[in-house]
């Protein structure tokens, strides 16, 4: 079974800069996308970033510009660089990866969340 494992939240000012990192554990376990979704009070979850492990990425619009995500695949560890934060970026960041199971179906895993908190 997949586990993830977030860490790099925590309290910054507006400008400022977070990396969060996300690891998988298990055993005999793969993985195409892994990246970042996001939940704030009140909202749905969003789309951060996506990375596949052929490097394919896709970025939620608010995003672009700002955030990085990169992958170690040797190491199944997907990081988020988030530059000039805002207090909107205020949430609970979500790690997610897509565990493959079989050529049709993709098992979603998501990880504890991380809380990434903007203040002015």
């Amino acid at each position: 079974q997949v586990q993830l494992v977030e860490s790099g939240g925590g309290l910054v000012q507006a400008g400022e800069s977070l990396r969060l990192s996300c690891a998988a554990s298990g055993s005999g376990f793969s993985i195409n996308t892994m990246g970042w979704y996001r939940q704030a009070p009140g909202k749905q979850r969003e789309l951060v970033a996506t990375m596949t492990s052929g490097g394919s990425t896709n970025y939620g619009d608010s995003m672009k510009g700002r955030f990085t995500i990169s992958r170690d695949n040797a190491k199944n560890t997907v990081y988020l660089q988030m530059n000039s934060l805002r207090p909107d970026d205020t949430a609970v960041y979500y790690c997610y990866a897509g565990e493959q199971l079989g050529s049709d179906y993709v098992l979603p895993i998501w990880g504890q969340g991380t809380q990434v908190t903007v203040f002015t």
